[in-house]
């Protein structure tokens, strides 16, 4: 089987991130449309095993002509802005129809996704789907409520919140949608009762972590208005609160955009429509911090037995990955009415259109990582406790030292390298670390006090001890090991089988050091002749290696 799909915004950024997506598929021709032809046929010059076919598409003009004349088998609209559509702002659908084409749209306005059910009869008589708002709001939103929320006999409240990459293009159409609704009110279900909301002052915070990776830091995500305000109280008719919101980063730029909204709310300004351009102009440009994203839903209701319960699901993505995501459910469902498997006629939300389980497969693809979120057991070992399900995936003997419940002795060997500075010798002595040597005896003992382990190293006779605890607030996620007033928050990760620390944040006496006054260097634990063996190297900016002890433990 092959199809024709008419792609509206094809060389922008969704349209082109769904045609990049579908480029592997020779079954399909995309006909490559917006108001540039020039900017058409120079994205059709990239090499794709589909076909690309360069088209003008004004949709100011006659569009019922538009469509007509280029035969799509299915129309997929990745224009917008949907929340600023006057005038008719469903003429894509009423085009698509008269051809006798499917439609599909990735409309962030909740409003416009609602007003869709206008064309069921029609699309329904005609034998045809019209789905909107096939994107990550309110497609992978719901997608992931009903795969974790499946144990639970009543949903109260649905939360969700998608961060960016800071260095993922954003169009001029996404900032005027916005800039549209940033401290107006948006229409949003809380306590059982539909109430007015305020468009980017509304927050929450969260942090977004999958155990045994790197967590995002933790995020304030302020309320957006997208289709799952009003799509998933009719997904899911118990549902009492729902609530979406974005957590851009850089922080400062949130912050200051979050403050615009705010003197909209309260009528300083009357919009940040005009702002729009200049907004546009800072997103793309002024971009700083680590190139990664992530989205969570958090659900929280009823179990069988009667208990409050509240599950949740983290997604991240890793640099380039993260901004193919809202262009997936399309590729999807594209793909399906290749395979002959067709969404049932009519014209609705696209709520309930892709599985969990199908974009999960999508993801695996492309290094994206999701998993259920299991809230730590405070009187598990904390390194069980912190890497959930993941800690089975640790070699045994890394197990067997982080199994943790009273107090155990490892007793082994190190090589121990010191710095040369005086600077480096004097922290070294300040901590305890030892001198350099070969082969030096090593005694570790390690004890649980509560929801601490106490760590005590003993490099022939020379000792410092630190301790250890699941971090909370701004170190959600994260290890925090503590030697007297120095803290220093800190990334588990697996890495095959091997253990891996990396610093995230770090204080003296409480006050927050920047992240590159941190301390480098690999710190990581492996598996070696069936015996637990450690590489720690601490390195500090400007003064270079303090210490690095490598060598092995075993039970005493």
């Amino acid at each position: 089987m092959s199809l024709t799909a008419l792609i509206i915004g094809g060389y922008g950024i969704f349209g082109g991130r769904l045609c990049d997506l579908l480029a592997d598929e020779p079954r399909i021709t995309l006909i490559v449309a917006g108001r540039s032809l020039a900017k058409a046929k120079a994205f059709c010059n990239r090499a794709s095993s589909a076909r690309l076919v360069p088209a003008r598409f004004d949709r100011d003009g006659d569009v019922s002509a538009q469509v007509a004349m280029l035969a799509p088998d299915i129309v997929v609209d990745a224009s917008g802005p949907w929340q600023g559509y006057a005038g008719d702002p469903f003429v894509v659908v009423r085009a698509a129809l008269a051809a006798g084409a499917d439609y599909l749209d990735l409309a962030d306005g909740s409003a416009f996704v609602a007003g869709i059910g206008a064309f069921d009869v029609e699309a329904r008589e005609a034998g045809k789907f019209v789905l909107s708002g096939v994107s990550s709001f309110p497609v992978l939103t719901a997608a992931a409520t009903r795969a974790i929320a499946s144990d639970l006999t009543r949903i109260d409240s649905i939360r969700a919140g998608i961060a960016p990459s800071p260095f993922a293009r954003v169009g001029p159409n996404v900032i005027r949608a916005i800039a549209s609704y940033a401290g107006k009110p948006v229409r949003r279900l809380r306590d059982g009762e539909w109430a007015q909301g305020v468009g980017l002052v509304d927050s929450i915070s969260r942090t977004i972590t999958v155990p045994g990776r790197v967590p995002l830091p933790r995020l304030r995500f302020a309320l957006v208005d997208v289709p799952d305000l009003t799509a998933l109280p009719l997904a899911f008719l118990t549902v009492r609160e729902v609530f979406t919101g974005a957590g851009p980063t850089p922080k400062v730029l949130h912050a200051l955009l979050r403050g615009f909204a705010l003197l909209v709310h309260l009528r300083v300004l009357p919009s940040l429509l005009p702002l729009a351009p200049f907004m546009n102009w800072v997103t793309n440009r002024v971009r700083w911090g680590e190139h990664r994203g992530g989205m969570f839903v958090e659900v929280a209701g009823v179990d069988t037995a009667g208990r409050p319960a509240v599950r949740r699901w983290h997604m991240l993505a890793e640099g380039d990955s993260g901004p193919l995501i809202p262009s997936m459910a399309i590729e999807i469902l594209i793909r399906a009415c290749l395979e002959g498997r067709r969404p049932s006629p009519g014209a609705r939300s696209a709520v309930g259109s892709v599985s969990l389980g199908e974009y999960e497969r999508h993801f695996s693809m492309r290094g994206i990582v999701s998993a259920e979120i299991i809230d730590p057991e405070r009187s598990a070992p904390i390194y069980r406790a912190l890497l959930s399900s993941a800690y089975e995936r640790l070699a045994a003997p890394i197990r067997d030292l982080h199994e943790i419940t009273t107090s155990r002795i490892f007793r082994g060997e190190a090589e121990v390298t010191r710095g040369g500075g005086l600077l480096s010798r004097l922290i070294a002595g300040i901590v305890g670390f030892p001198p350099a040597g070969k082969r030096v005896p090593v005694t570790v003992r390690l004890t649980r006090a509560g929801e601490r382990e106490l760590w005590q190293r003993n490099f022939a006779g020379h000792s410092f001890s630190s301790v250890q605890y699941l971090g909370a607030g701004a170190n959600e996620g994260l290890l925090v090991e503590r030697f007297g007033p120095l803290a220093f928050a800190m990334a588990v990760i697996i890495d095959d089988s091997r253990l891996r620390l990396v610093q995230r944040r770090g204080s003296v006496f409480g006050i927050p050091l920047p992240r590159w006054a941190l301390p480098r260097g690999e710190a990581y634990e492996h598996d070696a002749d069936g015996r637990f063996n450690f590489h720690v190297d601490i390195v500090l900016p400007l003064i270079g290696r303090v210490v690095s002890y490598v060598g092995w433990l075993q039970p005493a």
